[in-house]
């Protein structure tokens, strides 16, 4: 090795005209579910298209010259390209046919927030399920022509790339990302050049590029501060993701927020509905209001304004996981927002305070800021109304505006390319335009069996080929002989699959529970190790470097892995990343997942473990908890949550032992003489029928936009009419209730009847001192129930009183005629809350008297 200077110079090809379209190609995201677009590359190149981790854009920088000359006359190749590119043609140019964007305006644009975004592992801007979703997201409303853009943060460097060593501690590596490789462009101006921001931050201003991704129909613009304007400090902003402390978190979500507004505008882009994915961007509410306030709207007008059009969906389940920023940290960056808004500090300070806490919470911003707030599964959504409760104090959790949208999952990116095969042969080609018809997709059960079992095979296979080459690196690194490598892959065979195998592959955090299968080692020794039904266990995943608990969940795994008896059937594979999660949840046999009930919001790797026949076995928690039907996979009932920890985890292991022992490996091994489980085929099928048109992330978007989107457009729009009269009013009409409604009281005047007959009417009779609001300002209403167990507020059916005069005291009376049409026990109750037409939820004020 020479001592001299090293000099680099890189050499690109030059395309031939005939494939000049191959750049199109690469710099359009379609090519992340697309995968005979992402097959005319790698099959050029395989080795290059390895190196450059299957990214098509740095692909063509790098591919030797003379084969882009040879594919330019190798008639297989240009059929393919050919076949490629009208695929793509007619993507981009065919009319929408599904009526997902019916109800909205023609002018109305979504713009869609997230602090990272995963698409492919090619663009690595993000770290795990919630970028995932974000990609998934933007994939959907492309697929579904949605009116739709992203906004993020253009990172240098992405998540970490993982290496685990002998003793299973995580070596975590970051690499910088040449944005020149990526398929992101520059946002140009009219007069060519770069679109460019400023965002405020204590004495000084961040200069902000403006970059834009293609993905299909939507457009991903990215926020960049690595520029030579800027300070060091202020180039870092952008340069990693989940890095550095909270004073680096908080400029990262001004310029996310504040920043993605500005960004818009500069690109001439006026967002109807605005949309936050977690709290990360909430800022951008502010910066909202402020361009408001600065047009002559109030403060209180403006919030309502900008509510009326924004949508919040939080993805966490525990409130310490909520970002908030201390006091000192938020007047150190906000101080100009108090004048701005025109507001005092304990104004402002309020949108973001939790009872009991003096820090500023993202989560309470995003609330009070949005009108329509979800969380990402029923369960999460009871969660989260739990969690949120105190900012609608006097209404019930499972009555407040918290409501739900369960996750899905693009299909086309995670539905492994042998089904589609399958599917055209014997559902029809029509099957990609019925992806959320459940009546459509039992015709899986005519599928041959043994066509069925040969793809899971197949699949198997190819999981187990990967798993191989990822092992053999990992052995190579750490010094591991050839003979331990034998030792370690003599249960992955690729060429005779039939071992029975389980997957668990996800972030290493504690309350996943990754190693409660370790509860009791004698009895996990007693169902893998049997040599008539041997079971194989693979393990995967990252621990955020910060993550000492969750690193020694790691190092716990490697631990057993490495006891003599589990070589070869606990697999420990380093480095989970998008292309090593596809190939798992098609080919594992068993998906399992154990959290902590109820801190698993949804999950969406089971989802796309289902859609590829694989089998469940998890808690019932997150989507499991509405996805499991009995027939579909296996389900463990979660411990009641105060119940002790070590108890439940004990109870819980308990509950997986025996369901592995007397229903999993029973039912894989039951098999005939074509080598194969029928049992085992059928609650393959029934897992892909039941899950596939139901956790799709079509199915997901539509729900968005008719839930939130279109009612948003129409709130948001009411509200701006006029110069914002329908702001002002609802703005006006909250204040007054606000500063009346601790004087009002409702007292009963009937005496209660005790029993009548069937067919008789009762007469029921209050008083309601409003206190200087008007009978149109509220409603009294009667909740009325058969008297069951479990019943909740929801299931209980509304009947309004009627106001009927003014007593001399000056209270208000409302009266009711009921004739029951039920028999039996019924219980009712009797309440008041304030009221207009122009709310959006009946219940957003938070503010609710019962008898």
């Amino acid at each position: 090795m020479s001592s001299g200077t090293v000099f680099t110079i890189a050499v690109n090809p030059k395309i031939p005209p005939r494939l000049s379209r191959l750049e199109e190609l690469a710099n359009d995201l379609w090519y992340s579910w697309d995968r005979s677009t992402r097959s005319l590359f790698s099959r050029r190149d395989p080795s290059l298209w390895a190196t450059v981790g299957h990214n098509p854009k740095d692909f063509l920088k790098r591919v030797d010259e003379s084969l882009l000359l040879r594919a330019a006359e190798d008639q297989v190749f240009l059929a393919n390209y050919n076949s490629v590119l009208s695929a793509y043609d007619s993507y981009h140019s065919e009319p929408v046919r599904n009526g997902a964007t019916a109800g909205l305006h023609p002018d109305d644009r979504v713009a869609y927030f997230c602090f990272e975004f995963g698409f492919h592992e090619s663009f690595p801007i993000y770290s795990g399920g919630l970028g995932i979703l974000a990609g998934d997201h933007c994939k959907a409303a492309s697929d579904l022509r949605l009116p739709f853009v992203g906004v993020g943060l253009l990172y240098r460097q992405g998540y970490f790339f993982q290496t685990i060593d002998n003793l299973g501690n995580q070596r975590v590596t970051y690499t910088d990302s040449d944005f020149e490789d990526l398929p992101v462009a520059p946002v140009l101006g009219d007069n060519g050049s770069e679109v460019r921001i400023e965002v405020e931050m204590p004495q000084r201003k961040v200069v902000v590029k403006v970059w834009q991704a293609k993905i299909g129909h939507v457009t991903l613009y990215l926020l960049d501060t690595n520029l030579a304007e800027n300070s060091p400090e202020d180039r870092d902003i952008t340069h990693q993701l989940y890095g550095g402390d909270r004073n680096l978190r908080i400029k990262q979500e001004i310029l996310l927020g504040i920043g993605g507004v500005r960004a818009l505008r500069a690109v001439g882009i006026k967002p109807t509905i605005w949309h936050i994915n977690e709290g990360h961007a909430a800022f951008m509410m502010l910066e909202r209001m402020r361009n408001l306030v600065q047009e002559g709207l109030d403060f209180a007008s403006s919030l309502e304004a900008v509510a009326a059009s924004t949508v919040f969906t939080t993805h966490t389940s525990v409130p310490a996981g909520h970002d908030h920023f201390g006091d000192d940290m938020m007047d150190a960056y906000f101080e100009g927002f108090y004048r701005d808004l025109e507001i005092t500090r304990e104004e402002f300070m309020a949108l973001g305070r939790v009872r009991g806490s003096h820090d500023f919470n993202m989560t309470n911003l995003a609330i009070h800021g949005s009108r329509f707030q979800n969380g990402v599964s029923k369960i999460h959504g009871n969660v989260s109304a739990r969690i949120c409760r105190d900012l609608w104090p006097q209404i019930e959790p499972e009555e407040n505006p918290m409501a739900h949208i369960t996750n899905g999952v693009h299909v086309p990116t995670f539905l492994a390319q042998e089904w589609p095969d399958l599917f055209d042969r014997y559902l029809g080609y029509e099957w990609r335009s019925n992806m959320c018809d459940t009546d459509y997709w039992s015709r899986i059960s005519a599928i041959p069996d043994h066509l069925f079992w040969s793809v899971r095979q197949t699949l198997k296979s190819q999981m187990l080929y990967s798993i191989r080459a990822r092992l053999a690196v990992q052995i190579s690194r750490n010094h591991g002989s050839e003979a331990h490598l034998d030792r370690l892959l003599r249960f992955t065979d690729p060429i005779n699959p039939n071992i029975l195998t389980l997957g668990f592959a996800r972030r290493f955090a504690t309350y996943k529970r990754a190693t409660l299968l370790f509860d009791d080692l004698d009895w996990l020794r007693r169902i893998m190790l049997n040599q008539d039904r041997p079971v194989m266990i693979i393990f995967a995943g990252k621990a955020h470097p910060a993550d000492v608990p969750g690193q020694d969940l790691i190092r716990r795994i490697n631990q057993v892995a490495q006891l003599p008896e589990f070589e070869g059937q606990l697999l420990l594979v380093e480095d989970y990343d998008l292309r090593l999660a596809r190939r798992l949840v098609a080919g594992v046999d068993v998906w399992l997942n154990n959290p902590v009930y109820p801190l698993e919001a949804s999950g969406t790797s089971g989802m796309k473990a289902g859609i590829n026949g694989t089998l469940n076995l998890s808690v019932l928690d997150g989507w499991w908890g509405e996805g499991y039907n009995g027939k579909n996979g296996w389900a463990i009932k979660p411990g009641p949550e105060n119940m002790d920890m070590a108890r439940r985890d004990k109870e819980e292991s308990r509950d997986f032992y025996e369901t592995l022992q007397d229903h999993v490996v029973p039912l894989y091994y039951t098999r005939d003489k074509l080598g194969y489980s029928p049992g085992w085929v059928k609650m393959a099928k029934d897992s892909m029928i039941s899950l596939l048109p139901r956790y799709t992330a079509a199915r997901m978007v539509k729900e968005y936009t008719q839930k939130f989107y279109v009612p948003a457009s129409r709130q948001g729009a009411l509200y701006a009419a006029d110069d914002f009269s329908g702001a002002k009013k609802i703005a006006a009409w909250k204040a007054f209730v606000r500063k009346t409604w601790e004087g009002v009281a409702i007292r009963r005047l009937d005496t209660p009847r005790k029993r009548i007959s069937f067919g008789d009417a009762v007469q029921f009779d209050v008083a309601v001192r409003l206190n200087g609001l008007q009978p149109e300002d509220v409603i009294v209403e009667m909740l009325i129930c058969r008297q069951r167990n479990k019943v909740t507020l929801r299931e209980f059916n509304h009947i309004r009183f009627e106001f009927s005069g003014i007593e001399e005291s000056g209270e208000h009376l409302y009266s009711l005629s009921l004739t029951p049409d039920l028999c039996g026990k019924l219980d009712y109750y009797i309440r008041v809350y304030p009221y207009q037409l122009l709310l959006t939820h009946p219940f957003e004020m938070g503010m609710m008297v019962w008898v």
